[in-house]
Parts: C-alpha cells; structure tokens; sequence
C-alpha cells in the first residue's frame, strides 16, 4: 500500500518571510513529509511576496511543497509552478474564473494540479452528491487530485471519498477530527494540517504506523546485529554534512544508540569516556538530523548524512577536522564551486574597487555597457562553436560566464540561486 503523508500547511498571509522560512526549517527536523504554502489574497504586494518565499524555501529546506495562491490569470499559475513546487493546490473561489482551472491542467500537465472542495461541515445526502460529481468533473478535467477542506468524519463521507476517482489529500486544523481516522480513509493519501506546529510530527507517525497505517519512517536495511563491531560492541560512525558532504565529526553508536537514532530521526550515540548515550544537541542545542545512513563493504563502519544545526564540534567549529597537521601539496580549489568564487571576487570589486580593474570598468560604465558584453561574448560563443578545435570554444564560453556574473551581480543575484532555479525544473 501507498505510504500516506503528513503535509504541514503555512499561510503566507499576516506573516513576514523570515517567519515563513524559520516555520517552514522547524517542520523539516520535526519530521513532517512535506509543505503547503499558500496565499489567497488578490494584492500584488502579497502575490510577489508568496513568490519570493516559495523562491526561497529550498535554503531552508528539501521538503516538497504544494503552492496555492489567487489565480487572476494564468501566469499567476505558471509563476507558482515555476518556484520548483512539487504541484499546485487551486481553489475555484480564489480564481478570477472557472475556466483558469482546466488552463492551467492544460499548460502545467495533469499530475500537478489538486482541486479544492469545500464539502462543508454540515452536509446531507445532496451535498455529498454534488462533492461526488466535483470529484467526477475534475478528474474528467484532468487534475491529479482534490483537496477536500471542512471535512466531518461519518460513515457516509467514509464511502464517498473512498469511491473518489482520484487521490484525495484532506486539509484539517484536526480540532474535529482524529488524524488516524481520517488517515484511514481509502482513497486518503495525506492529510494537510498546521496541528503540528511546535510538536514532533515523526513520534506522531511511528504510532500511525503501529496502528497498521502506512507512513514513512527511518528502517534500517541492516539490523545491528549483523554489523562486525569492535571489542567494545560498538561501531564507528563518520558523520558528514548531506549538502555540502563535510566531514563534521567521528562517534561511536552501540546497539541502543543505533535503534534510537532510526526510532527518532536524530542521531544518538554512545559515550566511550562517560559509558553513557548521548543524543547530539540535547545540551548544546546543535542537533543533528539523519539524512541517510550508509554502511561500508565490511560492515564494520557507518556513513550518517546529516542535517546539522549549529556547530559539529564541542569547540564551535563547524567540524571536529579544523587543525591541518600535514599541508597540502597541491592545489586545494575546488572548482565545483569556482562559479560562486568569482561571484565573491567580483562582489569585493564592487565593495573594494581596485585601480585598474576590468570589472570596476564595466561596474563604472554601467548596466548598458554590461548588457552589450553579454551581447558579445553570446555572439563570439556561436562563431567559436563552428570551428572543429574546441579550445576557442571553451575560452569564449568561459568570458561570457565571467561577463554574466558580473550581470548578476549589477542585478543582485546569486549563481546559487540559478542553480536552484535549474533544480527545480529537474
């Protein structure tokens, strides 16, 4: 069976961006399996600031996100998609028209759209039958799912949403309703609340789970007992950052600290000088969150990719691996990242201008002067690429990088966030 889903839901609307950000990193380590974030209001002011927080989620967080906001038109559906939102959740009575519905299926395809249903709380038999035919018209329509909204759980409601011809995602202040009960429900695939704000969302899911519904939790592939340990039973984990891979620290777990680390999603290990668990970040506050967790060739030694909050290392270094005891010998950039090097180089020229800088020239003839490099440079790229030797090639393409970046820095934008914007049409 299907995993079902614990989706959290933020309204943008009387809240500031850093707000939306902090709740949003809070959900993520709490252990919910995704994000709604939406905005319903008709001012621009309020639309292009749900934009700039959608645009932002993916520094705080790789939780997938459903977007809904008022659609007057059909690019204010193709901007939310555009974010890099997993799918959409449009609500006919916050659209300037019906007909945008079935445009933006058309134009954003039929498995990124839900629907929303308002079924009411009070209902009789003709309400259930005219959310049964909104159900029908939708999926005729194409859309992927419904949102059913002011749901009451009742035998009838239990039949209905089970026979809907598409999955059906519940959104619950869950005042009224149990989330096991609505869980329950075929057809059910995830329930959208903001009940578990500030509570610990992945202890709710371990009891789902004893209760027999399908949720996703940490399992681990390799029992403990099938580990080679040392003299000590215990067995070493090398903990590395899941984004950047650095190296933070190296610890132990033993057999309960290992079971602990899967049952609550933060890792745990075992203290060989106080012959005690410890749960990283209980006393400082520098949690670290599992990401993954691999096992070497001999079973004898673990990979934790983690999410670290604050500093690895009891000495407020990032990591325990600070001190270099034998120098480099060779060159040390990396230059998986040079693009954001000369992001930095080209933004301390625009902090520290230099004499005889090529870049405090174009800064200082300004953006007309920029644009036409760029022209240039996209110009020279062309006519490099019709030569059978790509050395040309390479060094055109390599200036006119140079050139965009300075563009992007006049503009005040970041390399980073290109690459995101490129992640999120993956």
């Amino acid at each position: 069976m299907e995993e079902k889903k614990i989706i959290a839901y933020i309204d943008t609307q009387n809240e500031t961006k850093e707000s939306v950000l902090a709740l949003a990193s809070a959900y993520d380590i709490n252990g919910v399996d995704g994000l709604f974030v939406y905005g319903y209001s008709k001012e621009e002011k309020e639309k292009e600031k749900l934009l700039g927080i959608l645009r932002e989620l993916r520094s705080v967080t790789d939780l997938p996100y459903l977007a809904g906001g008022y659609i007057e038109r059909l690019e204010d559906a193709k901007k939310l998609a555009y974010t890099g939102a997993e799918k959409l959740v449009l609500d006919i009575d916050y659209m300037a028209e019906e007909s945008l519905l079935p445009a933006a299926v058309a134009k954003l395809g039929n498995d990124k759209i839900f629907a929303c249903i308002n079924c009411g709380y009070d209902y009789k038999e003709e309400r259930l039958s005219e959310i049964v035919k909104k159900c029908e018209e939708y999926h005729a329509m194409g859309v992927y799912g419904i949102m059913a909204k002011h749901v009451t759980v009742t035998p009838e409601v239990v039949v209905k949403l089970g026979e809907a011809p598409i999955p059906v995602m519940i959104r619950d202040s869950l005042q009224r309703n149990s989330i096991t009960s609505l869980l329950e429900m075929d057809g059910v695939i995830s329930i959208a609340t903001n009940f578990y704000r500030g509570k610990d969302a992945y202890k709710v899911k371990l009891a789902l789970k004893d209760s027999g519904i399908p949720v996703r939790t940490h399992e681990s592939k390799v029992p403990f007992s099938e580990m080679k340990k040392g003299e000590n039973g215990l067995v070493p984990v090398v903990v590395q950052d899941y984004k950047t891979k650095e190296v933070l620290m190296l610890a132990y777990m033993n057999e309960e600290a290992y079971n602990n680390t899967i049952q609550t999603g933060r890792m745990t290990y075992y203290s060989r000088s106080r012959n005690e668990l410890w749960r990283k970040g209980d006393t400082s506050g520098h949690c670290q969150y599992v990401k993954s967790i691999l096992i070497d060739c001999d079973n004898d030694t673990l990979l934790a990719k983690v999410k670290q909050v604050g500093a690895a290392c009891h000495t407020g270094n990032r990591s325990c691996f600070y001190r270099e005891l034998l120098p480099a010998e060779h060159e040390t950039d990396d230059s998986s990242n040079v693009l954001e090097q000369l992001a930095a180089v080209i933004h301390d020229r625009k902090l520290h201008p230099k004499e005889g800088s090529y870049t405090n020239y174009l800064f200082n003839k300004g953006i007309d002067k920029i644009l036409k490099k760029c022209g240039e440079e996209a110009t020279e790229i062309i006519i490099a690429a019709k030569n059978p030797d790509n050395q040309e090639l390479r060094y055109e393409a390599a200036d006119f990088l140079y050139h965009l970046t300075v563009l992007l820095e006049v503009r005040g934008l970041s390399w980073q966030e290109l690459l995101t914007e490129l992640a999120n049409r993956k």
